[in-house]
């Protein structure tokens, strides 16, 4: 158990999908406009992740492991998660139609979100467990969900502070993005 929580935290803040490895990049700087958006993508990929974590490490363990055919779990890794991604657009399309709309282009982007996909590789290179690689893959979404909630955050408040032309727009946004980087560094002593 002391494990899990290790690996969770680290996952979550420590090694911080998007502020560390700099995986997830478009979808965080895409749908951190207002914060019920980002909120929205969060839980979207809080399930695609968490999901895909665990489905692809099943596969992995069953069937690629068992029958030497651990060169196909890039492409086995990356169909899983196009199907996962169809079936939350879908839900979110009958279900919640603002937000499916409010995400827009980003939400098929999940599929090709390095994120996702580099939580898969890297479960199966540590050669996590299907519980750890399920807590893993949770605890990683959990992290890409607080950084882009408060990257919406950030700028939704400098859309009302005085900021310099040349830094308004994107600039504005890479600055922030980098400082919350520099913060997010101060939580690799707790582990």
């Amino acid at each position: 158990m002391k494990e899990l929580l290790v690996i969770a935290i680290g996952s979550a803040l420590v090694n911080n999908v998007v502020l560390s490895q700099f995986l997830g990049i478009c979808p965080f700087l895409g749908v951190s406009k207002k914060v019920e958006t980002a909120a929205g993508m969060g839980a979207a990929v809080i399930f695609v992740i968490t999901l895909a974590s665990f489905v692809t490490s099943a596969i992995d363990k069953v069937l690629l492991i068992p029958l030497h055919m651990t060169y196909l779990q890039t492409i086995v890794f990356i169909l899983v998660i196009a199907c996962l991604v169809q079936f939350v657009e879908m839900f979110l399309k009958k279900t919640m139609q603002s937000l499916y709309q409010a995400l827009g282009v980003y939400l098929p982007l999940i599929t090709t979100n390095c994120a996702v996909l580099g939580v898969a590789l890297t479960n199966a290179t540590k050669e996590y467990s299907i519980l750890t690689s399920t807590v893993n893959g949770f605890a990683v979404a959990t992290g890409f969900t607080i950084s882009i909630i408060l990257l919406a955050g950030i700028r939704e408040k400098l859309e009302y502070s005085d900021i310099s032309p040349a830094l308004k727009g994107s600039p504005i946004v890479l600055v922030t993005a980098g400082l919350m980087a520099i913060a997010f560094c101060g939580f690799s002593g707790i582990i």
